[in-house]
């Protein structure tokens, strides 16, 4: 599987800066290095967070091997959408501010990649979820509704931590709803 990049990297090794563009997914990692990165994500998610203002908002930071290589994405949206300008800008902010880290949480060089969330942004909080009524979505489940892990639709409404969607079954347009405690993952979709 291939996964293009539109902003570019910086790789952070020995305090030299190599750009590089794309890479290949590797296979899934171990469950030890899982917990590894959740916490350097919670660690990044901490000074980072603060850096970044109006009219930017921070959407999600994922870190993980792509090819040979680990890459720290921090995806970053504003309301009329981010530029290459915008991410370079970003990057001056951000990249220092990963320094100050104490002691230092990476284990290897890393590339660091300040990107957009794209068309089919992910919806990781509730005020997400809220700002997403009247999208179209794509919604994941712990556990399946209807014999459905996976409901794609618009989201109608999100009241009382519960999600309305209006979906198509076959030819049939349904509606179901969905207790946010069973989202395990949400992200706006492109409707084909």
């Amino acid at each position: 599987m291939l996964l293009l990049y539109i902003s570019w990297q910086t790789c952070y090794t020995n305090s030299k800066n190599i750009r590089k563009r794309g890479g290949e997914i590797s296979s899934p990692l171990a469950y030890e290095e899982v917990d590894a990165i959740a916490t350097i994500v919670e660690l990044v998610r901490e000074v980072v967070e603060p850096v970044i203002e109006a009219p930017f908002e921070l959407v999600d930071i994922e870190y993980g091997k792509i090819g040979s290589d680990m890459i720290l994405s921090i995806f970053v949206d504003k309301p009329e959408g981010i530029t290459l300008n915008d991410t370079a800008d970003l990057t001056e902010i951000i990249s220092p501010v990963l320094d100050t880290i104490k002691p230092d949480p990476f284990p290897e060089q890393y590339f660091l990649e300040i990107t957009s969330p794209g068309l089919e942004r992910p919806l990781k909080t509730k005020d997400a979820v809220a700002g997403a009524v009247g999208k179209y979505i794509h919604v994941g489940l712990y556990q399946a509704i209807d014999k459905q892990k996976v409901f794609e639709g618009t989201l109608l409404a999100f009241e009382e931590d519960e999600l309305t969607m209006e979906y198509m079954d076959k030819t049939r347009k349904k509606t179901v709803q969905i207790p946010y405690s069973l989202v395990s993952k949400a992200r706006l979709a492109v409707k084909l």
